[in-house]
């Protein structure tokens, strides 16, 4: 029989799941608080994932991920163990804010301390009960507040291990992102943890296509790593990934109304004009200029910006940009249109 999985208080043993509730924190009004990790933990061995969702509290599409996963019926078959995290930062999400109440950015806060202030002590009771337990993890993120990303993993595509796994998640656009001091990915790289980050859609709003791309990705990286069994084959939406090597935010002009013409996964060249910032007040406009060449990954959505304000987030290939754009389409398209991975009524 395989050894039984120890989280806070409570143990699982093998092919059971339990809903365990960490205590954290509590409120200035003195109400409990608790991170709540779902420990799926199956009978035969296998790696331990952790996935986590909601580090920055108003980035929600993740805990429907999450949700999701949790309710498909092949996790009966698991092998090793799955830990789930649906929200972290459960101060943000009250409040509908990325930060912490102290201002603090969670995701850089990393590894965190048990005496420290309240994003190092949250860090740290994630980075012991949960990451330091596992083998392999992802974290489900979205774009910020007003603004959306493109399905896209961010990982270290020049480690062998992370690079098979963000390439089986099957999305078109994988970013070879550096790790970031503080963060969530760092932590879990000092620690030898192979690690993917998930970015798609935009703060405080559920996106369907979004969703059901990280619900399948979630499932192809469980496969990939042989927790779940493999499907027959059949052709990835995604195609084969194509990998930014860097990217850059193009900024407002100048202040004054947004209105955009390109669109999130369009090919663009470097002086295309990308939208225009209006002065609502004489009429007068300026373009906003392609910067490079590449394609849209990241893009504001409100039309109200400030000069020196991110407006496009445009990745930079080394392959031929038309092509991934057609494959963000065809990504596009297949996740709009085809049967879900799981049986849930879409979000419409």
């Amino acid at each position: 029989m395989r050894k039984s999985f120890d989280i806070g208080d409570t143990r699982v043993r093998a092919g059971e799941r339990a809903l365990v509730d960490l205590p954290m924190p509590r409120l200035q009004s003195h109400t409990p608080m608790s991170m709540s990790v779902h420990v799926i933990h199956g009978k035969k061995d296998g790696p331990r994932l952790f996935v986590t969702a909601a580090i920055h509290g108003d980035e929600l599409n993740g805990v429907e991920v999450i949700r999701r996963v949790l309710n498909e019926r092949a996790l009966s078959r698991l092998s090793g163990t799955l830990v789930a995290v649906p929200v972290v930062n459960v101060y943000g999400m009250i409040h509908l804010s990325r930060y912490l109440p102290d201002r603090r950015d969670l995701n850089r806060s990393f590894p965190g301390s048990e005496r420290g202030s309240l994003a190092a002590r949250l860090a740290n009771l994630l980075m012991q009960e949960v990451v330091g337990r596992c083998t392999h993890g992802m974290d489900l993120h979205t774009g910020a507040i007003h603004r959306t990303n493109l399905p896209q993993i961010r990982a270290n595509i020049d480690d062998p291990d992370t690079a098979q796994l963000a390439r089986a998640f099957g999305v078109p656009v994988l970013l070879n992102a550096s790790l970031r001091d503080g963060s969530l990915r760092q932590a879990a790289a000092d620690h030898g943890i192979p690690m993917l980050l998930y970015e798609a859609g935009e703060a405080l709003r559920f996106d369907e296509v979004s969703i059901r791309a990280g619900v399948g990705g979630v499932l192809n990286v469980m496969r990939a790593l042989g927790m779940l069994p493999r499907r027959r084959a059949r052709l990835n939406p995604a195609g084969e990934p194509f990998v930014a090597h860097s990217s850059s935010w193009t900024r407002a002009p100048e202040s004054g109304m947004l209105r955009t013409v390109s669109a999130l996964g369009a090919q663009v060249r470097k002086g295309e004009t990308l939208g225009f910032v209006n002065d609502p007040s004489t009429g007068a406009e300026q373009e906003i200029v392609a910067h490079a060449r590449g394609v849209v990954i990241g893009r504001t959505e409100i039309p109200l910006v400030h000069e020196g304000e991110a407006v496009y987030h445009i990745a930079r290939f080394d392959e031929g940009e038309g092509e991934v754009a057609e494959q963000v389409q065809s990504f596009q398209d297949t996740h709009t249109n085809s049967e879900a991975e799981t049986e849930e009524p879409g979000i419409v």
